[in-house]
Order: C-alpha cells, then sequence, then structure tokens
C-alpha cells in the first residue's frame, strides 16, 4: 500500500478526533461560532461543489447529482446566513430566520433526486406517471408548510407555537427521504447500492443529529460550536465522502433491477392520492375548527385553494399520461395479435406445404420412371415409318401430354425441394431490372406499361440470386398474364429501405385477385387449363420464407393486385414472421 493511500485514509479519522477535540474544548461565544459554523459551511460549499462536478463526471446520471447539488446549495446558503448573523454580526439568529424557508426546501431537490430512481435502466426517460406521483407529493410538503408553519411565522409571528411546527414538520420530511433512501439501498446492486447506503447512513446521522440539537435549544443548552455540532459535522462530512466515491465507482445502469414488493411499489401513488384528498380535510378544519385568528384562518384557506388548483392540474396531467399509456398498451396489444395472426398463417402455410412436399416427393420419383418410358416410345413410334397420318397425330399428342406431365413431375419435385440454397449479399435492384428486362420481350404488342421506382441507396439482404430472380419473374408474369386479359394496364414496381427491411412491391391494375387468402396455396390457380399448375406462388412463398422474409397480397380500392415482399437487410435481426425457417420450393404458376 503505498503512502499516499495511507494518509488518505487516516486523514478522515485524524479530521473527525480533531473536531471532536475542538468542539469538547469549546465555550459559548463568538469563537465557538465561528469553530463550529465555519467547519460546517466549508465542508457544505466543498460538498457543493464535488456534487455539481459528478454531474459532469457521469453524465447519463447528471439530473441525480445537480438535484443533489441544488439541495446542498440551498443548505450551504442557510449555513452561510446562519453563519453571517453569528460570526460576522456577532449577534442571535433572528426570528423569524429566512434560513428556516431555505433549510426546509433544500430536502425537497434531495427527494426529487432519490424518486427519479436513476439506477433503473429505462428505454426512452420520459415525464412517467412516477415523476407526476413525486411531484405531487414534493408540492405537498411545501404547501404543508405554508400551511402549518408559515402562518405563525409571518403573517401573525407566533415563536413558541412555529418553532414546534417547523421542528416536527422538518423531522417528518428527513425521516421520509431517510425511508425513500432505504428502500432505494434494499432494491438495488451494485455501486448505486454502496451509493444509497452511504446516503442513507449519512442523513439517518443527519436527522438524528438535528433533532437532538432541537432537544437542546428547547432546554437553553444549545450554542453553535458545542459538541451537539458534532453529528451534524459528521453527516455532512459523510457525505462529501459519498460524492467522493461515486467518482470511483462505475455508476451504470440497471438492465434487470431487483423489483420492489408490490405495497411499495404502489406506495407513491397511494401517498399522492391521500396528499389530494389532504386538502380539503384540511381546508375543512381551517374553515370551521381553526380557533386562530381569523388573519391566519384566511390564509391558511388562501393557500388549500390555490394549493387544490396547483395539485388539480398535476391530477388532470396523471390522467392524460395513464391515457396516452393505455392507448400505448392497447396499440401494443393489437400489433402482437396481427403478429401473432400472421405467425399463425404462416405456420399454417408452412405445415400444408411441409406435408404436401413429402407426398408430392415420393408420388413424383415414382412417376417420372414410367413416364420416360412413355414418353420414349411415344417419340419411337412417332418417328415409326409406315403410320397412318392420323395414327402419326394420335402417337404426337401422347408425346405432347407426355412432355406436360414431366413438366408438371419436375415442378412437383422442385416444390418438394428441401435443401437450404446458398445465400451471399444480394443486390434486389439489380435482380429487379435484370427480371423486368427479361419480361419485356413477352410484353411487347400487349399494351402494358412497366413503371420502376427503386431506392438509389438501397442496402443488400442475404440471400439466393437465382431464387429471388425466379421469384420476381413468377410475380411479374402474373401481372402481365392479369393485365393481358383486360387488354393491358400498368405494372408498377417499388422497392425501399423501411428501418431494417427491404420492401418490394409489385402493384398492377388488373383485374385484381379472385380468393387473396388461397392464392399461396398449392394447387390453386384460376388460369386456364393446361397453362399453369398453381404451383408457382406456392413456391414463391416458400422461398421468401427462407429468406427470412414475409410476402402479403391484397386487392387495391380502385382495382388491381399488389404483392409486397419483406426482406431483412443484410447483417440485421430477422423480423417475427420469419423466425421459422422456410422451404425452398420453385415452380411457376
Amino acid at each position: 500500500m503505498s503512502s499516499s493511500l495511507q494518509l488518505r485514509r487516516l486523514a478522515a479519522p485524524a479530521l473527525f478526533l480533531v473536531c471532536t477535540a475542538m468542539l469538547a474544548l469549546s465555550h459559548a461565544g463568538r469563537a465557538a461560532a465561528a469553530l463550529g459554523d465555519g467547519l460546517t459551511l466549508l465542508l457544505l460549499a466543498i460538498t457543493t461543489v464535488v456534487m455539481f462536478q459528478n454531474a459532469a463526471i457521469h453524465p447519463r446520471f447528471r439530473v441525480f447529482w445537480i438535484l443533489f447539488g441544488s439541495g446542498c446549495l440551498l443548505w450551504t446558503m442557510n449555513q452561510a446566513l446562519w453563519t453571517y448573523y453569528e460570526v460576522i454580526l456577532a449577534r442571535e439568529v433572528p426570528e423569524p430566520f429566512v434560513g428556516d424557508i431555505i433549510l426546509f426546501i433544500h430536502v425537497v431537490p434531495f427527494m426529487a433526486a432519490v424518486a427519479m430512481r436513476p439506477h433503473r435502466f429505462q428505454a426512452h426517460r420520459k415525464l412517467s406517471l412516477d415523476s407526476v406521483n413525486f411531484l405531487m407529493l414534493l408540492l405537498w410538503w411545501v404547501f404543508l408548510y405554508a400551511f402549518v408553519v408559515f402562518p405563525n411565522e409571518y403573517v401573525i409571528l407566533n415563536t413558541p407555537v412555529y418553532s414546534p411546527n417547523y421542528d416536527l414538520l422538518y423531522l417528518l420530511e428527513n425521516l421520509v427521504l431517510v425511508l425513500m433512501l432505504g428502500v432505494g439501498a434494499t432494491s438495488t446492486r451494485g455501486s448505486w447500492r454502496r451509493i444509497y447506503w452511504n446516503l442513507f447512513m449519512c442523513l439517518s446521522v443527519y436527522t438524528l443529529g438535528s433533532e437532538a440539537i432541537n432537544t437542546a435549544i428547547r432546554a437553553q443548552k444549545y450554542y453553535s460550536g458545542s459538541i451537539y455540532d458534532l453529528p451534524l459535522l459528521v453527516s455532512v462530512g459523510w457525505l462529501l465522502g459519498t460524492a467522493l466515491l461515486a467518482r470511483r465507482l462505475p455508476m451504470e445502469m440497471e438492465e434487470e433491477y431487483t423489483p420492489l414488493p408490490n405495497r411499495l411499489a404502489s406506495l407513491a401513488p397511494r401517498l399522492a392520492m391521500l396528499a389530494i384528498l389532504s386538502l380539503p380535510v384540511l381546508g375543512l378544519w381551517a374553515l370551521f375548527l381553526d380557533k386562530e385568528p381569523d388573519k391566519l384562518k384566511d390564509f391558511r384557506i388562501l393557500v388549500t385553494l390555490v394549493a387544490t388548483v396547483v395539485l388539480g392540474l398535476f391530477v388532470f396531467l396523471k390522467q392524460f399520461l395513464l391515457d396516452r399509456k393505455l392507448i400505448g398498451l392497447l396499440d401494443e396489444s393489437r400489433k402482437s395479435y396481427e403478429n401473432l395472426q400472421r405467425l399463425q398463417t404462416h405456420l399454417v402455410q408452412k405445415e400444408k406445404l411441409a406435408s404436401l412436399g413429402q407426398l408430392v416427393a415420393g408420388a413424383a420419383h415414382e412417376i417420372n420412371n414410367p413416364l420416360t418410358a412413355i414418353l420414349g416410345y411415344s417419340e419411337l413410334l412417332a418417328a415409326a415409318p409406315g403410320l397412318r397420318g392420323e395414327q402419326a397425330s394420335m402417337a404426337q399428342k401422347i408425346g405432347q401430354q407426355a412432355r406436360r406431365t414431366r413438366d408438371l413431375v419436375e415442378d412437383l419435385l422442385s416444390f418438394a425441394q428441401q435443401s437450404p440454397s446458398e445465400k451471399f449479399p444480394v443486390d434486389v435492384a439489380a435482380l429487379l431490372h435484370r427480371a423486368v428486362q427479361m419480361q419485356e420481350v413477352q410484353m411487347r404488342g400487349k399494351n402494358i406499361r412497366v413503371e420502376v421506382t427503386l431506392d438509389p441507396n438501397m442496402p443488400r439482404v442475404h440471400g439466393n440470386n437465382n431464387q429471388l430472380l425466379q421469384t420476381f419473374l413468377h410475380i411479374i408474369d402474373n401481372a402481365v398474364d392479369a393485365l393481358d386479359e383486360i387488354g393491358g394496364g400498368v405494372l408498377a414496381v417499388t422497392a425501399q429501405r423501411e428501418r431494417n427491411e427491404i420492401v418490394v412491391q409489385f402493384s398492377d391494375s388488373g383485374p385484381g385477385l379472385k380468393d387473396p387468402q388461397r392464392v399461396f396455396d398449392p394447387f390453386y390457380t384460376t388460369k386456364p387449363v393446361g397453362k399453369g399448375t398453381g404451383l408457382g406462388l406456392s413456391a414463391t412463398y416458400g422461398v421468401v420464407q427462407d429468406h427470412h422474409g414475409q410476402i402479403t397480397c391484397h386487392n387495391q380500392p380502385q382495382g388491381g393486385a399488389v404483392f409486397t415482399l419483406r426482406f431483412p437487410v443484410y447483417g440485421q435481426t430477422p423480423s417475427v414472421a420469419g423466425l421459422v425457417p422456410g422451404r425452398r420450393v420453385g415452380a411457376e404458376s
């Protein structure tokens, strides 16, 4: 251990012993007052500076340390006024003393700082219900001072009445602060636990010392610089040590904190409710039961009315926040329900594809062998010499139907393929341009116009070029067929980034979808017999799912169908709907 560290550890006990000896040997007078008041003022001033410095050292907890620094500053101002009268002017502190109000108010920023619960992690630190509840309680303390103490202090001076009332109210205020610190210390971990326990201990010592000083004053045994000031010096020194301790502690927010018991967690709103309910009770007491002069009664009634208006505004604010919170919860519930429905639909669709894929794979392999023989023999038969025209035509038709069946089997095998594809970063914009260019020949002379709008700064997705290209071709081909039925129209292709997703949309001005809920079902098709197998969009659905994406479709109010594909940006977490691995499928509808 270094000598400097040893000296720092011995400095506090040595200072404590020196202060104890000096206070024990002091006698009532200007020198004793200078000793006691001066030491307290010096420690408070240093503590105030350190508190505000902590606000710069720990920017995430700036408000907490600013509030504590503000409380220490008010405390210092009270002590400076006390020292000014006793040491500089060498006379007793007057009655009433303006510093009493400052001393009472200095606890309020401490309460506000602790009420913030800075150790708790909050993704968005906003004006919360807890803050409103505690602010209402703090304003209630100010009201209590104005109702209980202020009338006998400044409206009509009555020292024998206001002094005991002030001492009792100040004691209750400090006890509430100590209780809040105790709750914080028992429900926290790590560095904040040490901070809270130190604050709890030093302010407990201060509360006990303050009550001891008030008792000595009532017994006419107290003078500034007496041994009764020792707990005050110890508590202020401890507060300074706590502020210095916070400088070297890794103060972090707790993402998972120890929750408060239910009774303690609901204590703040219940106390806030009691504070509101106490106002009419105190007002009625002042109106009918208060035996003091009318001037004091009128003042108390006026203070009660003002407090009722102010706290009533906070009640409306609290109700507004509750309504917003309720609306937010309802929106989250609705979104969760929609996501659950979407996920359930995807799971059902996957089960359909998986079950059908297993059946199709086995059947297709069994059909493929005799089909190959039929196709080969039909070609040999068609090429055989000596066949009459009708026989040759029949042989050709057998070959055509066999080839059609072979294409269907190939689609079935492609649909049932379960091996995941190899994926790389893919430029979706380039694939869309390529898909549109490949379909241009098919669209010639059909009065179909294609409008392509792509984000020039669109990021890549993690996928397979061939599968995604085939997916885009399927959707464009279906749109072209739909537009061709009505003699032409417009196909709009757009792609842009929305947060962590790439959104690709195909919208046409065709007749729309007859049954949007069934378009992804296997073998569902509205095309003429011989033109489609009904597996194209099922295959497309599987490809999108295999890429952890989503595909949806709907009809536009003005007519036409819209297909929307969503893919996670390369390197981002997949969306909820894409959490279940998709089946790789591919076929043309």
